[in-house]
């Protein structure tokens, strides 16, 4: 059976090309388009797509406000497409808030100049958030990002959280508590969603330092840092070269460049290799902290397609240190964990939802 695709979009021009280019695999059926968020509404109901592609701006309804009625009504992966600025990074921040699955870079440029890799990257995507869990139908999204008020500081940090009762996890045994000198948390499709759900359960105190590897844009990452760092109680920014690990603070990998931590607790931040596939790459900031700090890491793998981050752990395992994977049914696209799991690799697997309370018990 093709995957059935409803095409969003107020241009013209760019709903003939993404039905082009999707029509052209033989296992992509596009069953209709619609050119406002209200079409799009009418036209999930009416033709129960298994994917939906979808513009932000729109006229009659944004994309983002589409998406969350679609959540609401019909459960299905809708792909974003976005621009490569940081308007765009936030823009898509909420979509991912609101459901979304995952999100393309819109640039009618690279349509006309590279449509063999825009066509593979499209179909790809396609193919695989059809296959993502995010059809259920009481779709939970994520804590938006406060509003500040006019008379809260800009330093402001959430107030500390009510203790979460224990409850059972899946089988994985509780944690044990341990002197970690690094918690390095890896993922890709579907992680800024369930990185803000983990990370929004660590206390102020937090006693780990914290480094994150999230596949994203070069131009979404600190967007990205500073939305996360306005919901945690933690502190969060864009790594830079030159920080330092330091506990409470998690720094982010910048996109299109690599991360890597000395034994000293220095970051560096590394121009991206051409020849890899991820910049930045789960596996290489995982390697790095192996070599640094042994058995004293405690790294994490969460939602994400591919295998980034199998060797990475590989390598932690061998120098002693705990690897924990994301489970099966909390993931939006299980593969990344399941790499992990397969390879026989994961010390523990864990719900989503209990993972930030288990980091608290094992670094507190």
């Amino acid at each position: 059976m093709p995957v059935k695709v409803l095409v969003v979009d107020d241009s013209g021009f760019f709903r003939r090309r993404v039905s082009e280019i999707l029509s052209a695999d033989p296992n992509i059926q596009v069953v209709g388009t619609a050119t406002n968020g209200r079409e799009a509404i009418d036209q999930a109901l009416a033709l129960k797509p298994d994917v939906i592609t979808m513009d932000y701006e729109m006229p009659m309804m944004d994309g983002i406000t589409a998406v969350r009625h679609i959540m609401q009504r019909c459960p299905t992966p809708v792909l974003m497409f976005s621009s490569l600025t940081h308007e765009g990074a936030r823009v898509t921040l909420d979509a991912l808030d609101a459901g979304a699955v995952d999100y393309l870079p819109k640039n009618f440029e690279d349509i006309s100049r590279n449509p063999e890799k825009v066509k593979q990257l499209l179909c790809e995507k396609v193919h695989t958030i059809a296959r993502s869990n995010r059809r259920y139908s009481s779709f939970s999204p994520s804590p938006a990002a406060p509003a500040a008020s006019p008379t809260s500081s800009a330093s402001a940090r959430p107030a500390p959280a009510a203790p979460v009762p224990a409850a059972p996890t899946g089988g994985s045994p509780a944690p044990k508590r341990k002197a970690y000198k690094l918690v390095a948390i890896g993922t890709s499709t579907g992680g800024p969603v369930a990185l803000q759900r983990v990370l929004t359960q660590l206390p102020g105190n937090f006693p780990a330092p914290i480094v994150l590897i999230q596949h994203m844009p070069a131009a979404f990452t600190k967007a990205f840092a500073e939305r996360l760092d306005k919901l945690c109680r933690i502190s969060v920014k864009e790594a830079e070269d030159g920080d330092m690990l330091r506990p409470g603070l998690a720094l982010l990998a910048p996109g299109g460049k690599q991360m890597m931590v000395d034994p000293r607790g220095v970051v560096k931040i590394l121009p991206g290799d051409e020849r890899l596939n991820y910049k930045p790459c789960v596996d290489i900031t995982f390697g790095s902290a192996a070599k640094s700090f042994n058995d004293k890491v405690l790294a994490v793998v969460l939602t994400g397609m591919g295998a980034d981050g199998r060797e990475g752990a590989r390598m932690l395992k061998q120098s002693g240190s705990q690897v924990w994977a994301q489970d099966e049914a909390s993931c939006v696209i299980y593969g990344m964990p399941m790499a992990v799991a397969k390879a026989n690799l994961a010390d523990a697997i864990y719900g989503l939802d209990d993972i930030g309370r288990h980091l608290t018990e094992a670094c507190l």
